[in-house]
């Protein structure tokens, strides 16, 4: 009895080894070296949309100079900022008088702003008073005159 419970029979011994080796074989075809996996693919995040088709207002149009950029070929970058930002705007004349009064600033004004050497004007307390005053619509806004 011992012996036939340690003999197996050589039709189960080479059925468990055909098992083996067929599953093996089976497992060797899911590695990452096959040919399906190892194409090149395209970057999804550099792909760049091509602008809309846009009907003229007027069919008068002039055709490009040689050389001269196409009106709306702009780099991804402008038409996003352009897109948040509304695009450079003209501007106002309050805007240009007030620029105008300013006058220039000297090139190196944030180099001498920051120097130890630059003296500073200390605001004393109502100006933090003011700075650290609660935002609202000031209905509820209260003073005291000091004497």
């Amino acid at each position: 009895m011992r012996k036939t419970l340690m003999a197996k029979p050589a039709k189960a011994r080479l059925g468990t080894i055909l098992f083996v080796a067929t599953g093996a074989l089976l497992l060797s075809g899911c590695g990452s070296t096959g040919g399906l996996f190892n194409r090149d693919r395209p970057d999804e995040f550099a792909v760049q949309r091509q602008t809309p088709l846009v009907v003229p207002p007027d069919f008068s149009l002039t055709p490009p100079k040689p050389g001269e950029p196409r009106p709306y070929d702009r780099p991804l970058q402008q038409q996003t900022l352009d897109a948040l930002f509304g695009g450079p705007s003209a501007r106002s004349e309050i805007e240009t008088r007030t620029l105008g009064m300013a006058g220039t600033a000297a090139p190196a004004i944030r180099s001498s702003v920051g120097d130890f050497t630059t003296n500073t004007v200390a605001k004393g307390q109502i100006t933090r008073q003011i700075l650290a005053a609660p935002e609202g619509d000031g209905q509820s806004a209260q003073t005291a005159i000091g004497g």
